[in-house]
């Protein structure tokens, strides 16, 4: 399997170019602040265990006093799922570290396995109880696991908040039984889990606008090379979350580089933002023969921070995951058409959204 994008301390053993300086101090920085935000996140869970009984007490005065159904009491059991989860991954995450030599055979198939295997067990309760609580049904529609036996993967997917990566993920995982492949915007990996867990696995942590001499594509090529028969690269080629002011800034975009032609397609689209077609050109020339497995969902667009979840709790909807599949052979090989393809893709994940917007069920 690829390393992961991380700033290897051995290259301290020779001077540093001006580029790399600023790549070693965020390697530096990282390594820091995981250590102390995966303590920090610790020892907050042992705290909010030991004074549970007076949250409880006042997250059921508080219930009885706002809309919905135990509001309150639903966001306090939710906070303290993650909370117990995430500890338990990061102490897993130390163990798996001691016993991997420290570190040292930390790419080794075994230890590779253990972590996904940590990273399936976290997402496969934390979706379990989330949709207890909220009260969501989450369909699937499209091709079955047994669809593509064997057969790699190359997941394109739009963007619309961090719950619906949570949920790509899971479904690869639990449900199609996958090894992901992320591709990550780069802020996430000052979140400690996410940072330390992905960084030990083959993924890259990216900016959407990336510096002059930072090599995107050569990052995401590296990854999509050598991909096994249960591995699936997973790439948000939007490069974000979905609002309407990066909506216009996507466009604007489109015409600062000249493309007006496309930049006028993505006018008419209101629930994504026009793709970067970079990337994905990166990867599919990196992994010729893979399939592409598009993702398409409703229910999870407004979700970003906890505000949204708490104005939306108990939520009884129902969410809907719609995959296609498009073999190899109807996808073009050169750029032109490769951006070409991937925007009449989006136009179609466009209209479908705008015909299954989600259901409330009681």
């Amino acid at each position: 399997m690829p390393r992961a994008a991380t700033f290897s301390p051995a290259d301290t053993s020779r001077s540093m170019t001006m580029a790399e300086r600023p790549r070693f101090r965020i390697w530096l920085w990282w390594r820091v602040f995981g250590l102390v935000g995966g303590a920090a996140i610790v020892a907050l869970t042992i705290g909010a265990w030991i004074w549970l009984p007076l949250w409880l007490i006042v997250a059921a005065f508080l219930s009885g006093r706002l809309p919905g159904r135990w509001r309150a009491l639903r966001l306090l059991w939710l906070a303290m799922l993650a909370l117990t989860l995430e500890s338990l991954v990061l102490v897993s995450l130390l163990g798996l570290w001691i016993g991997s030599g420290f570190g040292l055979w930390m790419r080794r198939p075994f230890w590779q396995w253990a972590h996904y295997d940590c990273m399936q067990w976290y997402l496969r309760n934390l979706f379990r109880e989330a949709t207890r609580v909220l009260r969501l049904r989450i369909v699937t529609v499209g091709p079955t696991p047994e669809a593509f036996p064997g057969d790699p993967l190359l997941v394109l997917s739009r963007h619309a908040g961090p719950g619906d990566s949570f949920t790509i993920v899971n479904a690869l995982m639990n449900t199609y039984d996958r090894e992901p492949r992320i591709v990550l915007k780069n802020t996430l990996m000052w979140e400690p889990t996410i940072g330390i867990l992905m960084h030990r696995l083959p993924n890259r942590f990216v900016r959407p606008d990336p510096r002059p001499g930072q090599d995107l594509r050569s990052q995401i090529a590296d990854l999509a090379r050598g991909l096994d028969s249960d591995d699936a690269l997973l790439i948000f080629p939007e490069g974000g979350n979905f609002t309407p002011g990066r909506r216009t800034r996507a466009i604007a975009r489109l015409r600062h580089l000249g493309l007006e032609q496309m930049a006028v397609r993505a006018e008419k689209w209101t629930h994504v933002l026009a793709p970067r077609p970079g990337g994905v050109a990166a990867a599919l020339g990196a992994a010729p023969g893979v399939d592409v497995l598009l993702c398409a969902h409703t229910g999870l667009d407004h979700l970003a921070t906890v505000g949204d979840i708490w104005r939306e709790l108990p939520m009884d909807k129902e969410l809907t995951l719609r995959w296609w599949r498009v073999p190899r052979a109807h996808i073009p090989s050169d750029p032109d058409g490769i951006s070409e393809w991937l925007f009449e893709e989006w136009a179609r994940i466009d209209a479908w959204i705008g015909e299954n917007q989600p259901r409330t069920h009681h």
